[in-house]
């Protein structure tokens, strides 16, 4: 009897489960065998049924995502093959039939007409350096120096190598030097760390330069590099058009793919990525010289996953510092470090979304006439000087800036990261923005005393990157803010007023006291004002 199981990865989780019945339905409903509450999941999405003959198939049962078999959609049942990769939403599922293969490496599938190796890349690491016992031309230690010469001049190139097209360069004058069997190599790498290989660079030898290869990767075989991936195993195969393992394997039919070769970049205990070769002809002698071959692209995988590791380190770092340049004019240096260490901004945006916030609005008093009385420079001094030190009560209490508007600072508390006192932390910024005023007023901070007025109002609005490919800000948009806008006018000097919503949410309310109730453009209804003072 054909046991079947599944080795579920739904991003960093991984569980294997057993298929113990002929009928097995997958879906985010409790009823369903296997219950995957995940995105993208329907109620009742797929089953798995065994047929009479003891033959695995999967059927979609009309999710709305679709059922994914290796690089197909499933729109009739399917039979499923051990290695073979089932996609329902972000969920993937390896299909383990009998024994895995993990447990019978080295594999070989020898006929007449082809040959399949799978090999653990742990036997392969060393192997090629070992000379063959058959060869009458040199010995087996002259042989065994000679590949080490030739390996240690690969790794000398690729540790000079500055970037990743430089790697693939080297990758590639040595493979279609030593393995003359090929047409054309690919390198994919992982590298949002997610599991999702994407393919970087791709060439083809020489004599085929007029074939155009496609940019989205299409001509690979996406089950082969990603049973490498996962299993962390090298593959080779002489003629995967008759091998049963890669029936119906799309890229393969379509393009004519006769032999394969893929290796997994393996750098201590992680894979990055996966390097890959094919040929439209088959390789016939690969049966006798295949795992030699395969060894030595497996050795040279080893010395490429060292460089494609130090590359992805340095281009996340690079990534890093130009969101951290970017984040810390608008967060605290506190929240500009929570966010690059949870890895919020894959591509340094932060999408937009519902958040409970505070907002404050602080402008100067009396700003129009002020700019009547100094020149342009003066006012831009002035500005500049006052932002930077209101900001700093913003920031010691976790605000974010979204904007300056003229002589307006406008900011909020609760977002990106939530925060259930942002009410508390508004107040406390616009009383110390208050403080500091007095203090720089009697430091004789500008030519003559500056008085603020803010507003805080608490609410719902969404909160993220706005904007054009050319230019995004990172701002709050809503009914929250436009009242928060509103009550500023409203608010007398040197004071700070909040609306009836942020009242409400203070864990000392008795420092204000009702101010009225007023009615504001656009806003139809009553507003209840507060109001604190200093003294």
């Amino acid at each position: 009897m054909t046991e079947l199981k599944l080795r579920l990865q739904q991003g960093n989780t991984e569980r294997t489960v057993t298929v113990n019945q002929d009928v097995f339905t997958i879906g985010r409903l409790p009823e369903c065998d296997l219950y995957l509450p995940f995105g993208g999941v329907s109620r009742w999405h797929a089953r798995l049924l065994k047929t009479a003959a003891g033959v695995w198939t999967i059927e979609d049962m009309g999710s709305k995502n679709g059922t994914q078999l290796n690089d197909r959609l499933v729109s009739s049942p399917q039979q499923v093959r051990h290695g073979d990769i089932i996609w329902l939403g972000d969920v993937s599922m390896l299909v383990l039939l009998a024994q895995p293969v993990e447990t019978v490496i080295p594999k070989q599938v020898d006929t007449a007409e082809h040959r399949t190796i799978f090999h653990n890349v742990k036997q392969l690491q060393e192997q090629w350096i070992q000379a063959d016992s058959d060869n009458g031309d040199i010995s087996n230690k002259d042989k065994s120096i000679a590949r080490l010469k030739d390996l240690v001049d690969i790794a000398k190139n690729l540790s000079a190598a500055a970037s990743m097209e430089e790697i693939f360069s080297q990758v590639q004058e040595v493979v279609f030097r030593y393995l003359g069997s090929i047409d054309r190599l690919a390198l994919l790498i992982d590298v949002s760390g997610g599991g999702k290989l994407e393919i970087l660079s791709s060439a083809t030898r020489s004599t085929c330069q007029h074939e155009n290869l496609p940019n989205d990767g299409s001509w690979i075989s996406r089950s082969i590099c990603q049973k490498v991936f996962e299993q962390k195993v090298a593959i080779q195969t002489a003629d995967a058009q008759l091998d049963e393992r890669f029936a119906g394997e799309h890229s393969i039919l379509v393009k004519d793919i006769r032999s394969a070769m893929a290796v997994p970049l393996w750098d201590e205990n992680k894979v990055v990525g996966v390097l890959y070769a094919d040929a439209h002809l088959s390789s016939y002698h690969w049966a006798k010289e295949g795992e030699e071959e395969l060894s030595f692209f497996s050795a040279l995988a080893n010395l490429v996953a060292s460089s494609v590791q130090r590359w992805l380190l340095a281009d996340k770092l690079k990534s890093e510092e130009v969101i951290r340049h970017r984040l810390e004019r608008y967060h605290s240096p506190a929240v500009v470090q929570q966010l690059i260490a949870v890895g919020a901004l894959p591509d340094g945006r932060l999408a937009p979304r519902e958040s409970e916030i505070s907002i404050l609005f602080a402008d100067i008093v009396g700003f129009t006439a002020i700019s009547e009385r100094f020149t342009a420079r003066e006012i831009a001094e002035l500005l500049n000087k006052l932002f930077e030190e209101m900001l700093k009560e913003v920031f010691a209490y976790g605000g974010t800036l979204d904007k300056y508007i003229g002589d307006c600072i406008m900011a909020f508390f609760g977002a990106p990261e939530p925060q259930s006192d942002h009410a508390d932390r508004a107040v406390s910024a616009a009383l110390k923005m208050l403080t500091r005023l007095e203090h720089l007023n009697t430091s004789n901070f500008w030519q003559e005393p500056l008085q603020l007025r803010i507003a805080i109002n608490s609410g719902k609005a969404v909160v993220g990157d706005v904007g054009s490919s050319q230019r995004v800000d990172y701002t709050a948009l809503g009914a929250t803010i436009n009242l928060a806008a509103r009550m500023e006018a409203v608010c007398p000097p040197s004071e700070c007023v909040v609306s009836e919503a942020t009242y409400k949410m203070l864990s000392q309310p008795a420092y204000f006291h009702e101010m009225g109730d007023y009615r504001f453009k656009g806003i139809n209804r009553l507003v209840k004002v507060y109001q604190t003072k200093l003294h």
